[in-house]
């Protein structure tokens, strides 16, 4: 696919960039959810049919996503989901150690009582998931979470940082399908991390949350 040309027929006045943005939202969450395999090709004609927009639409935000990393384009290849070596993963991994720490710490110092409550909700729905063996709603909720603490932390730099990681494609390429998951004190470090911002103690946030997000790390196949 040529991303360098627009030939498509552009949407109906005054809906083109609500459907662009719903499409890029879309296929954005789609890729970040770990549901296409790395390396897969995405073809214009399934995604404009999926997200029903233009073809010129879909083209569009194929371009923003390549200029974001979410997926690459290359002559004869066409556009692709992400792969990523195990130098780039290990990159990545660390530099959301850091800035998930940062965040979890200015939570622990900015967090309302709304934004507690918040995460106190998802930690009790964890619990009940964990309790039934609903591995799927455990990482919901274990996603949830950890955008509520990074809304949390009310500090838009980190957020925008973090949010550009692309981690969880690193997350999906090189999980250990033969780990058990969730992994085994996954539950009692996120009370570890609520604990800590609940009693506003930012040294304890960022220690439970350097340690939660390590301890994942290691689970993962980087040789």
């Amino acid at each position: 696919m040529d991303l360098s040309s627009n030939n498509g027929t552009p949407d109906k006045a005054g809906t083109s960039a609500t459907r662009y943005s719903q499409a890029y939202e879309g296929l954005r969450s789609l890729l970040l959810s770990g549901s296409i395999e790395p390396n897969t090709r995405l073809t214009e004609a399934d995604l404009t049919q999926k997200f029903n927009v233009s073809r010129g639409t879909m083209r569009s935000v194929l371009v923003r996503l390549v200029q974001e990393g979410y997926v690459t384009s290359e002559v004869n290849r066409g556009v692709r989901t992400r792969s990523f070596s195990a130098e780039e993963a290990a990159d990545i991994l660390e530099a959301r150690e850091t800035l998930e720490s940062a965040l979890a710490g200015k939570a622990a110092e900015r967090a309302t009582e709304e934004d507690i409550r918040e995460m106190r909700r998802t930690l009790e729905a964890m619990e009940d998931a964990q309790a039934r063996g609903d591995q799927a709603e455990y990482s919901r909720g274990n996603r949830r979470f950890h955008q509520q603490v990074k809304e949390a932390a009310h500090q838009m730099t980190l957020a925008r940082a973090y949010d550009s990681l692309l981690y969880p494609l690193v997350m999906r390429q090189y999980r250990n399908l033969s780990a058990p998951h969730p992994r085994r004190g996954s539950l009692e470090e996120h009370q570890a991390i609520l604990l800590a911002i609940v009693t506003h103690n930012p040294e304890a946030a960022v220690a439970a949350m350097r340690h939660h997000v390590s301890s994942a790390r290691r689970q993962l196949l980087l040789g």
